[in-house]
């Protein structure tokens, strides 16, 4: 529930498309993600397009980490099983804490929809440092449910009874 007594805070994104066949022309489900992100009132910092390359990816996402202008990074593509699919491996290797529950509600969600098939996707969710890190599949339709049914709440600091804004600040604790 949005709590509208309380004045919204944005949150600044860095936005990754990781695909070897995407272009910024026909970006579809980054595009989709990017819109979703400015309609909620968030900034998106940086948006780019990655090869799926281990290499390219971790450098990619440890750039933003150390960026202390990025508090989220959000991609999409690479989550599948197949031998290019690697996102969860680089995202999660550079988690200093995992989310577990992030990719469990996707995949419960998106049972709803497509039925067995998820269980093909492997959506992750951790945070590195204090940066929030989210691998969504590459579909437009996994876009708008990853965001729309979990992380436009999460990332809402008037959503109750608790959200990921609000522990922002206690990320860094040690």
């Amino acid at each position: 529930m949005i709590d509208e007594s309380r004045d919204f805070i944005p949150v600044n994104f860095g936005i990754m498309t990781i695909s070897d066949t995407r272009t910024t022309a026909d970006d579809k489900s980054g595009d989709t993600l990017c819109a979703r992100v400015e309609a909620a009132g968030h900034v998106i910092q940086n948006r780019t397009i990655v090869k799926d390359d281990k290499a390219a990816i971790t450098r990619q996402l440890k750039k933003w980490i150390d960026d202390d202008t990025i508090q989220v990074i959000v991609s999409t593509g690479g989550t599948g099983i197949t031998g290019r699919d690697i996102t969860p491996e680089c995202f999660e290797a550079l988690y200093t804490k995992a989310i577990p529950g992030f990719g469990e509600l996707f995949r419960m969600l998106s049972y709803d929809l497509i039925g067995t098939s998820t269980i093909q996707s492997r959506a992750t969710g951790g945070i590195a440092n204090t940066t929030l890190m989210f691998a969504l599949p590459g579909s437009t339709g996994a876009v708008k449910d990853g965001w729309d049914k979990i992380l436009a709440t999460q990332l809402d600091n008037r959503f109750r009874p608790c959200n990921f804004v609000e522990l922002m600040p206690r990320f860094g604790e040690v």
